[in-house]
């Protein structure tokens, strides 16, 4: 079967579902995607995301693989974003991490893991450690706060709602078919209308991949003109570990915030206070900044914390889900796992990046 023979469906809009149906359509296949949302997504985990893409910063806290996975989806987002006609915010000017003094015992401990991770990435230049001139250089309005800093050259941000729109934007372009407010029932869709069904839904799924659980991930979206900081910002923390993403017009995200629930209601107190409270910390220049909205999702995750695509043998039905709070760091590896495998049926990358392919029965779907 060629590519462009192909009639796919896609379930669910978030990032996953619009990066593989703008993919999908630049190859020639005919792609049409469900969504029980709106175009604009704000039900989606992508919505809300920072859409930071740095692997080496996570690898103090998750596996390998998201580490192979991230560097390898780093080289992939430029390609990706020269081919979309609109013009998508996209910054390759590293992490900086800094900590108080008081919390140097909890700096040790993360630069022991970053030593690690280390051990085994070929790349050059992977962490440099700062002193307070190193700072004054990289980042002028943090030098008067911190004394060191960790500084990961190689990572980068992206706007993530700016994307989704050029997704879908250029996916409409291409003849991708959009089904809004679509509420997707697998088992009374129409498959064998469709050579694949890619369930994309994240944790919309769940009825279908029980294994599924939600991570409450809260992010508080601000307006800080007097506030000059031109990359991503970490700060080591034992209690409130934040991250400050700096976006176009002086807008900040902050967040970090990470609970067992799936409980998608807004922000909490208690998190807008422990977030804006360590913001304030890293930059005094917070205390008058605006807050344009506050937001919370979770993000679907698997056991481990890890991805998955799951296959039928015959490969009508494909789940791809549990990208837990690494969707824009991992995303264009997850993808173009799945393209080798539905196009060139071989999956090399998945073997390279450790992704995990497992094969289901979905006799119950029939």
């Amino acid at each position: 079967m060629t590519y462009s023979s192909k009639n796919i469906a896609i379930l669910g809009a978030g990032l996953l579902g619009r990066l593989l149906a703008f993919e999908l359509a630049n190859v020639g296949c005919r792609v049409s995607v469900y969504d029980k949302g709106s175009p604009q997504s704000p039900q989606s985990a992508a919505f809300v995301a920072a859409a930071m893409l740095a692997p080496l910063a996570e690898s103090v806290s998750t596996e390998d693989s998201i580490v192979r996975m991230g560097y390898y989806s780093l080289e992939r987002w430029p390609k990706i974003l020269d081919l979309l006609d609109e013009d998508v915010f996209f910054q390759q000017t590293g992490t900086l991490i800094v900590w108080h003094h008081q919390d140097t015992s909890s700096a040790q401990h993360f630069k022991n893991q970053l030593n690690k991770t280390t051990e085994y990435l070929t790349h050059s230049h992977l962490s440099q450690n700062l002193n307070k001139h190193d700072l004054m250089q990289l980042e002028p309005q943090l030098s008067h706060q911190f004394e060191e800093g960790i500084f990961l050259p190689e990572e980068g941000q992206l706007d993530n709602r700016e994307l989704l729109n050029a997704l879908l934007k250029k996916g409409t372009q291409l003849g991708v078919q959009y089904q809004w407010q679509y509420a997707v029932d697998l088992e009374q869709f129409p498959a064998n209308t469709f050579d694949h069904v890619i369930d994309c839904r994240g944790l919309g799924a769940k009825s279908n991949v029980p294994e599924l659980r939600g991570v409450r991930g809260e992010v508080i979206r601000i307006y800080a003109p007097e506030v000059e900081l031109t990359r991503p910002i970490r700060l080591i923390h034992p209690k409130y570990p934040i991250y400050i993403a700096p976006k176009r017009n002086h807008i900040y995200v902050i967040g970090a915030t990470e609970i067992e629930s799936e409980d998608d209601s807004p922000v909490s107190v208690r998190s807008a206070l422990e977030l804006l409270s360590a913001a304030y910390t890293i930059h005094s220049g917070f205390a008058e900044a605006r807050i344009l909205e506050s937001g919370a999702q979770c993000r679907p995750s698997f056991k481990n914390n890890l991805p998955k695509i799951m296959l039928h043998k015959d490969l009508r039905f494909i789940h791809v889900n549990g990208l837990y709070r690494h969707g824009f760091l991992i995303a264009p590896a997850i993808i173009d796992c799945l393209l080798n495998i539905l196009l060139e049926n071989s999956n090399p990358l998945a073997n390279q990046l450790d992704i995990e392919i497992q094969d289901l029965s979905y006799d119950h779907i029939h």
